[in-house]
């Protein structure tokens, strides 16, 4: 059994006690962002990770220090790692809900997005399978939101997992109903294999709808809490 840990919190206020936990690389980040609220997401995507770090490592949490080399460009902005831990790291966010998710190394995506907000038919058409928009097909405008946020996180999230992103087309990976427990049914992208990949539905909170993806052919244990920092 593989064990993923998500833990939630709202924007933190940008104190300097958050503020000191970031590395130049980060300060650099921080200080790109325009929107207060892009500068508190990213501090507390920073922050709430390295809390995560610190407490799986035994570590102060002010001793923790990422690598977060894009693989493809070698600037600053790829997955969060602890050099030489056995420990996975991965953040999202959107409107006012931050989350990150840990496991012991293995390969983990994590997705959440606002629920409460009307999908267009292009986006749509642009991001389900045929399979997936049949499934939808004859809901009302909202469980037809909330039915496609569901499919998006799930999307979201493993391709995080591989590490590759949207460079995996949406529309190469099918996955269970809406309404059924989260699993990848079918993949024609050679990074994703159905046996190998388990995923989860979250809890997180009214209004959004979130998933974490597992690129392992174990069975998975997934807990969340919200800590306030």
């Amino acid at each position: 059994m593989i064990e993923c840990a998500v833990r939630w919190s709202e924007p933190l206020p940008a104190e300097p006690r958050f503020l000191a936990l970031l590395d130049e690389p980060e300060q650099g980040r921080y200080a790109n962002y325009r929107q207060d609220i892009d500068k508190r997401r990213f501090l507390t995507g920073r922050v709430l990770a390295k809390t995560v770090a610190a407490e799986r490592l035994g570590l102060a949490v002010e001793a923790v220090s990422f690598d977060a080399t894009c693989e493809d460009c070698g600037k600053p902005h790829g997955r969060p790692k602890v050099p030489g831990a056995p420990l996975m790291l991965s953040i999202s966010h959107s409107g006012d809900l931050i989350g990150v998710a840990a496991t012991a190394g293995t390969p983990v995506g994590l997705d959440v997005e606002t629920a409460t907000r009307r999908a267009e038919d292009s986006l749509m058409e642009y991001a389900l399978t045929p399979a997936e928009l049949a499934a939808i097909s004859g809901l009302s405008d909202e469980q037809r939101a909330t039915a496609f946020f569901t499919y998006w996180t799930r999307k979201e999230a493993v391709m995080k997992a591989t590490g590759k992103g949207l460079k995996i087309p949406l529309q190469s990976i099918t996955f269970s109903g809406y309404d059924e427990q989260a699993r990848l049914v079918r993949s024609t992208h050679e990074a994703l294999d159905p046996d190998r990949t388990r995923l989860a539905d979250l809890k997180a909170t009214e209004g959004y709808r979130a998933a974490v993806a597992l690129i392992t052919s174990d069975d998975i244990s997934v807990t969340e809490d919200f800590a306030p920092l």
